[in-house]
C-alpha cells in the first residue's frame, strides 16, 4: 500500500517530470545512496569488494557509456574493450608522468583522452550504420589492442608488457598499489559511478539526449526537423567514450593494479559489456546497472551452488553460464528488447495498481 500516487500531488512542471514522480521511489532512491556510503564501507570484505562490488561499480560505468551510444544514439559498437584500454593505459602515463597530480582528477583525464580517441572512430558512423557500423569499432578494438601491444612506449618499455599500478592516495589514503583497503577502492569507485550515473540521466532527459534518440529512431526525419547528425552522433560516441574511458581507468588503476592489454581488454571484454546492456535493458540508465549487477553475480551463483554446494567440475559450471547468458540474450532480445528494466517498470506498474486489474 505504500506505493501509490494519492496525495503526491506536483504543482510544477518541473516536479511532474522528475525523475523519480513517486515519493517512496525518492524516499528509496536516497536510503539506497545512504546504505552505499554510509553502511556498506564498514561492513565490506575484500573477498565481497574484488568478487562482487568493485566489477559491479565499474562495469556499470562501462555500460551506461555504452547504453549511451547504443540505446539512445542507435550506433553499434563492438570495441568498448579497445576503449577501456585505451582509459586504463592514458591512466598508467599520467600517473608515472605526473606523480603528484590526484589520482581522480588523472581517472577524468583518462576519460577525456579516451573521449578523443573515441570520437576519432566514430567519424565513419556518418557514412555507415548498422552492421557495418558494428566492423568498424571491431576493427578499432583489434587495433587498439594491437597498438599497446606492440608500441612499447605505451608500458613504458617494459620487458613483460604489463602495466602496473603505482601507490597513489587520497586524502592520506592509499587507493591504488598493493595496501588500498577494500573501504578506499569501494568508496572511490562508488563516488565515480554515482557521478556519472548522474551525468547521464540528466543528458539523456536534455536536449543533447532527444537529438540522439531522434537519430536512433529515424536519422533522415531527425535531420529534416533540424538535428544535426555530425554533432549527434560525435558527441554519443565522445560521451560513450568518456564514461568507457574512465571504466578502464578504475579497472586498472583500483581494481586490477596491473593488467596486459589482450587479456584484460580483449574482444571478450566488449561482448561482455554489450551483454549486459542487451539484457539490462537498452536505453536505460537503470538497464545499465541491472545488467552488470546480473553478468557479475551469475558466475558466483553458479560457483556456490554448482561447484561447492553440488561438487560439479568448475569447467562444467562455466559452460552452464555461458548456456544461461546466451539463453537470456536470445529470450530478451525476442521477447523483451528492454530488457531487465522494462521488466522492472512492469512490475512497478503491477504494484500502482494492485489489487485492480486495470
Amino acid at each position: 500500500m505504500l506505493y501509490r500516487e494519492a496525495g503526491d500531488f506536483k504543482t510544477s512542471y518541473v516536479a511532474d517530470s522528475q525523475t523519480f514522480p513517486i515519493a517512496f521511489d525518492r524516499y528509496r532512491y536516497w536510503v539506497v545512496l545512504a546504505v552505499a556510503f554510509l553502511v556498506v564501507p564498514f561492513f565490506i570484505t575484500d573477498y565481497l569488494a574484488n568478487a562482487l562490488l568493485l566489477p559491479f561499480l565499474i562495469y556499470a560505468i562501462a555500460a551506461i557509456g555504452l547504453n549511451i551510444l547504443t540505446g539512445y544514439a542507435g550506433q553499434v559498437s563492438l570495441g568498448t574493450g579497445g576503449f577501456m584500454a585505451v582509459g586504463a593505459y592514458a591512466c598508467y602515463k599520467l600517473m608515472t608522468a605526473f606523480p603528484d597530480v590526484n589520482i581522480l582528477i588523472l581517472v577524468v583525464l583518462s576519460g577525456g583522452i579516451t573521449a578523443a580517441v573515441g570520437t576519432a572512430f566514430g567519424l565513419p558512423s556518418l557514412r555507415i550504420k548498422g552492421f557495418y557500423l558494428a566492423v568498424a569499432t571491431l576493427a578499432a578494438q583489434f587495433f587498439l589492442v594491437w597498438l599497446f601491444n606492440k608500441v612499447s612506449w605505451f608500458y613504458n618499455y617494459s620487458a613483460s608488457g604489463q602495466i602496473n599500478a603505482p601507490e597513489r592516495t587520497v586524502l592520506g589514503v592509499a587507493v591504488t598499489g598493493p595496501n588500498t583497503p577494500a573501504w578506499a577502492s569501494y568508496l572511490v569507485c562508488l563516488v565515480f559511478v554515482t557521478v556519472c550515473a548522474l551525468i547521464a540521466r540528466n543528458l539523456t532527459r536534455g536536449a543533447l539526449g532527444r537529438q540522439w534518440m531522434a537519430i536512433r529512431d529515424m536519422d533522415i526525419a531527425a535531420e529534416i526537423i533540424g538535428v544535426n547528425p555530425l554533432k549527434a552522433k560525435l558527441t554519443a560516441f565522445a560521451v560513450s567514450s568518456f564514461f568507457v574511458g574512465i571504466s578502464g581507468a578504475l579497472f586498472f588503476a583500483v581494481y586490477l593494479g596491473a593488467v596486459e592489454v589482450g587479456e584484460a581488454f580483449g574482444i571478450n571484454k566488449s561482448f561482455l559489456v554489450l551483454f549486459m546492456i542487451i539484457i539490462g535493458g537498452l536505453g536505460s540508465i537503470f538497464g545499465a546497472f541491472a545488467g552488470a549487477a546480473f553478468l557479475v553475480c551469475l558466475p558466483v551463483v553458479l560457483k556456490l551452488i554448482g561447484v561447492d554446494l553440488l561438487g560439479w567440475p568448475t569447467d562444467l559450471v562455466a559452460y552452464f553460464q555461458l548456456v544461461i547468458v546466451g539463453l537470456l540474450i536470445m529470450f530478451f532480445l525476442v521477447k523483451e528488447p528492454h530488457g531487465l528494466a522494462q521488466l522492472w517498470r512492469l512490475a512497478k506498474e503491477k504494484l500502482r495498481l494492485w489489487p485492480f486489474p486495470h
